[in-house]
């Protein structure tokens, strides 16, 4: 550890943050569920900021329409499974934490596999998944870190189990489009507040984005904020108790 100080000395002088901090980053695990454009972004952050274990999930492999957006590959990675290149590069970043890849389909057993988890960021493309994610959140009680983007909007929002809304609570059904529009800066965007948000739910500090969901609107660089509460009758985590 004495010889990553220097690495973290800038973001260990914000007030909370310190050693103790920085060890507390370190201890944690935290899964990535998609390593595209969010998930991507996400992972290199978490990753510079020094947490311990990132277990990148994701089953595809690197298409060229992916370059638009998705900042782990490279022309010479097209074809290559993003979970192994992702895990690649990450290491080079940052040598000193750990980094699983596992390229498989999430569904209802694969978290069971895991561990202890701390949180999950969404870095995913579809609902179906995402509702998966979503219920294992709830049932295994982990912090649950939602993003999405359409062209040149994205959505952002905490999900603690048993204090906020689940993802069901939000979108009780989704219809899915084939093919989503993304402008690749809105990803960055969305997975920088996921980031953050992660950060300072390990480390105890700030005020996150519980019952609140955020609107980035790059057309007209605006934010928005909307309140968002928990459906009494949600399927998923209407008898979860609360906290």
């Amino acid at each position: 550890m004495s010889s990553s100080w220097d690495r973290y000395e800038r973001q260990m002088r914000i007030a909370g943050w310190g050693p103790e901090g920085q060890r507390r980053l370190w201890s944690a695990r935290v899964v990535i569920a998609g390593i595209g454009g969010l998930g991507g972004f996400s992972s290199l952050m978490l990753a510079e900021a020094g947490v311990g274990t990132l277990i990148l999930i994701d089953r595809d492999v690197v298409e060229l329409s992916n370059l638009n957006r998705q900042p782990l590959y490279s022309e010479e990675d097209l074809g290559r499974p993003k979970a192994e290149c992702a895990a690649e590069k990450i290491a080079r970043l940052n040598s000193s934490i750990d980094v699983i890849p596992l390229q498989v389909e999430i569904d209802k057993t694969t978290f069971s596999t895991l561990g202890r988890v701390d949180a999950i960021v969404d870095g995913l493309d579809n609902f179906k998944t995402r509702f998966l994610v979503n219920e294992e959140s709830v049932r295994r009680g982990i912090p649950f870190f939602h993003g999405s983007v359409y062209g040149l909007e994205g959505r952002v929002t905490t999900m603690i189990p048993g204090r906020t809304a689940c993802l069901r609570c939000l979108y009780p059904s989704a219809k899915e489009e084939p093919t989503i529009p993304v402008c690749g800066m809105v990803p960055a965007v969305v997975a920088s507040i996921q980031a953050l948000e992660v950060v300072k739910l390990l480390m105890g500090i700030g005020s996150l984005l519980e019952g609140r969901m955020l609107i980035f609107d790059g057309e007209d660089q605006s934010f928005e904020e909307i309140r968002i509460s928990r459906n009494p009758n949600c399927p998923i985590c209407a008898g979860y108790p609360s906290t």
